[in-house]
């Protein structure tokens, strides 16, 4: 278990911003494989639905993050990360076949399969992310970039 206290705005801003540079690395190359595997192979398509989601998905995450904010208190155990992963998984997974359908501009099995493909992947990042981003200290994160910006 990882003692917990609430986070910084600035840590969930900075936590969003290195959460979405992996998941959206991740997205990209999902959607490469499988819009290739379906014979409809377009770095174009991959990139837009990777720059759709990390606009949109940084925004849905922040929030994300400042619900848990207030609805974890003390330890952080290894089942409350896989129930927080969980649930942004719900999130980001249908947010990613509307997206992937929208870019696609077809709603069809290649969404589909780019969502579930990304549900598998993403889970374990995810996960991952939480918890190695729990072990860094709170408070040094946003002292060390109010003081690159100057502010007290």
């Amino acid at each position: 278990m990882t003692q917990y206290r609430k986070e910084s705005h600035i840590r969930s801003v900075l936590k969003g911003i290195s959460w979405r540079i992996v998941a959206t690395t991740d997205t990209v190359l999902v959607a490469l494989m499988i819009t290739c595997l379906f014979g409809e192979c377009s770095i174009e398509n991959a990139l837009k639905i990777g720059a759709a989601e990390f606009l949109l998905k940084f925004v849905a995450y922040y929030v994300h993050e400042r619900v848990w904010q207030n609805y974890r208190k003390g330890q952080v155990s290894v089942k409350q990360t896989i129930y927080k992963s969980i649930s942004w998984r719900i999130i980001a997974t249908t947010m990613t076949f509307v997206i992937s359908g929208a870019v696609l501009e077809s709603f069809n099995e290649v969404a589909l399969f780019i969502a579930l493909t990304e549900l598998i992947t993403k889970f374990a990042l995810y996960y991952f992310h939480e918890r190695i981003w729990l072990q860094l200290p709170l408070g040094r994160i946003r002292n060390y970039v109010y003081k690159k910006l100057g502010i007290k």
